[in-house]
């Protein structure tokens, strides 16, 4: 036997696994999903904005050695889709949203394969830049315009107690105009930090004589000028649509406050953004409440139960709906919004399907997504409520629930931002998404 060729066939054997074993490890390495290189990125895209030092999240995601305590924590609750909180079902409906904040597979996978990995940081140089976040002092629609709001409304003071039941405040605000001006964007919130802690929600009511001039296309009256609750800061409206304040306009407020342990006094304030003097928009949005039942005395609900109901509420005019906003309380745990059409034809435009009442989210359609509907349409609102004890946050199983603006009772309607535009507008849009349709189709 030649031993030296022997020899030699082993070290080139043994370099050859050297360099196997080399390549592998590369490979291993360049497959690892690391904090620093994938994981960083997501938190700071969607998490970032609240888990920061100085916001409500209960822990801040800023830094490895922030985030990896929490690593199994994180991969819970992005694997079951509770966080971000994006509560709307992925599968069914409109999925296009100017305010989308969910996580997307890809991205789902990534946080969850991170942390059965161990949770590395990885390489410190793969970190992308810490990012600047903008002071959360001012009015937040003012950074996006760079123009700070045209006035501000107040609601008086009010004084929740430490230790007591729901209060709800409801005084009324002048608001400062002396001719017909059109609004543009509006903003909503607690005048102190403090008072984020008691209020629960907040509308503003616009009161107004409406003459018939302003009676467009048989819409009604003003409707509200926003609706606050945790998780929403402003409302601005597309290009060419706005809202009407006239003079002699009054803001009838109705703020929903709960005790939480001390005693804290405070307001609600509304930022209101105005067109210019001389630019009319050509169409008027209205925010509209849209029920799940026929009257309050509808909603029953027997303890130990799972029960839905349903509101049905008909277009007057033709409209584009702007966007989504379930409200329910701790019952709540799904509502969808249908459009029935003249012709029968059905159509889900959202769904959301794990509704969470810490949660009010506002689901708002892109421009090329927002439904476009004709008059006569029916706008179909069902709710389903859980009164079992498979309801983590029902406080009662055993009790019997019905109608109540109080936390303990329910509720279910939806908050839409609703455009009328005219039967012709209508045609003229129905007519170009019916071509584009047919060439989508390839010209069938």
């Amino acid at each position: 036997m030649n031993y030296a060729k022997y020899r030699i066939a082993l070290g080139t054997l043994g370099a050859l696994m050297t360099l196997s074993g080399a390549s592998f490890a590369a490979t291993t390495a360049a497959d690892q999903v690391t904090f620093a290189k994938d994981v960083a990125p997501i938190l700071q895209e969607k998490c970032e904005s609240c888990h920061r030092t100085g916001q409500g999240a209960p822990m801040n995601l800023q830094t490895y050695e922030e985030a990896r305590p929490w690593a199994r924590s994180i991969k819970q609750r992005v694997a079951t889709k509770n966080m971000p909180p994006w509560h709307l079902d992925q599968t069914t409906g409109i999925q296009s949203f100017s305010n989308d904040r969910s996580l997307s597979d890809k991205q789902i996978a990534t946080i969850v394969k991170w942390v059965d990995e161990g949770a590395p940081l990885g390489d410190k140089k793969d970190l992308p830049p810490a990012k600047v976040w903008p002071d959360d002092s001012g009015w937040q629609y003012a950074k996006v315009i760079g123009k700070e709001p045209d006035f501000v409304v107040k609601s008086s003071d009010w004084t929740v107690p430490a230790v007591g039941q729901d209060e709800w405040w409801k005084p009324v605000s002048d608001v400062p105009v002396t001719e017909e001006r059109w609004v543009r964007a509006v903003e909503m919130r607690p005048g102190t930090a403090a008072g984020r802690k008691v209020t629960h929600h907040a509308l503003a009511q616009l009161e107004q004589v409406e003459p018939p001039s302003a009676q467009d296309l048989g819409a009604g009256g003003p409707g509200l000028l926003m609706e606050w609750a945790i998780g929403k800061n402003y409302d601005a409206y597309r290009p060419g649509a706005g809202k009407l304040i006239l003079p002699g306009a009054k803001i009838r407020w109705d703020i929903h406050y709960h005790s939480v342990g001390e005693q804290i006094r405070d307001h609600v304030e509304l930022a209101v953004y105005l067109y210019p003097k001389d630019e009319k928009p050509e169409h008027r949005t209205r925010l509209q409440l849209l029920s799940a039942y026929a009257t309050n005395g509808n909603l029953d609900i027997a303890p130990n139960t799972i029960a839905s109901t349903q509101g049905f509420h008909v277009l007057r005019s033709a409209a584009r709906l702007e966007n989504f906003q379930p409200h329910m309380h701790l019952r709540g745990k799904a509502m969808s919004m249908e459009a029935i059409l003249p012709d029968g034809t059905i159509q889900m435009l959202s769904y959301v399907d794990k509704f969470n009442f810490n949660w009010m989210n506002n689901y708002i359609y892109t421009d090329d997504a927002a439904p476009v509907l004709p008059k006569g349409t029916i706008l179909r609102i069902t709710a389903w409520y859980d009164n079992t004890t498979g309801n983590k946050d029902n406080p009662d199983p055993n009790q019997w629930i019905g109608y109540g603006d109080r936390t303990i009772d329910e509720m279910g309607h939806a908050w839409v931002n609703v455009t009328n535009i005219s039967d012709q507008e209508y045609a003229d849009w129905a007519a170009k998404h019916k071509a584009g349709a047919k060439m989508a189709r390839g010209g069938q």
